[in-house]
């Protein structure tokens, strides 16, 4: 079973202490690690031979992509952005979900271009350092944030 396959079953089970909302397509979780504060994860709800957004037919895709608009929309408001950077990638799992990441100047330090540049510039050890993983009371405060702002925009 891949780790998205996993993720959702802990949500299913309740037991997903990231798991913000379920929408239509998807479910709404906040990423593990937050150097890069309010990264929110997109998760697909079903996996098989569906790796592909073009293997969706077109109007699944269409919902899964309004869907995670609404959810980087909010995502923006809950914590700030300055500009939001979307990744869906799938070489590590290749269940479809989407990465986003709230950036504000400065998240890179002096990585990339000047301190400009993409969340990969970023060194990965750094990124996902437990040290950047939230506290039980941080999560709570961030999936709350995230959770009102989902409830004004997703009707």
């Amino acid at each position: 079973m891949c780790l998205i396959c996993e993720r959702i079953d802990m949500i299913k089970r309740d037991e997903n202490p990231y798991f913000v909302k379920e929408l239509e397509t998807g479910y709404v979780v906040i990423g593990d690690n937050q150097h890069f504060y309010g990264y929110t994860l997109f998760l697909y709800k079903h996996h098989g031979d569906k790796t592909e957004l073009f293997h969706l037919d077109m109007a699944e895709r269409t919902k899964f992509c309004q869907e995670m608009t609404i959810v980087a929309e909010a995502a923006a408001k809950a914590f700030g952005a300055e500009k939001m950077n979307y990744e869906l990638l799938g070489m590590g799992d290749a269940h479809l979900h989407w990465h986003l990441y709230p950036r504000r100047s400065g998240d890179i330090g002096d990585y990339g271009n000047h301190g400009k540049g993409p969340v990969w510039w970023y060194p990965m050890e750094k990124m996902y350092s437990d040290d950047n993983r939230p506290s039980a009371e941080k999560l709570d405060e961030m999936k709350k944030a995230l959770l009102a702002e989902l409830d004004k925009l997703y009707v």
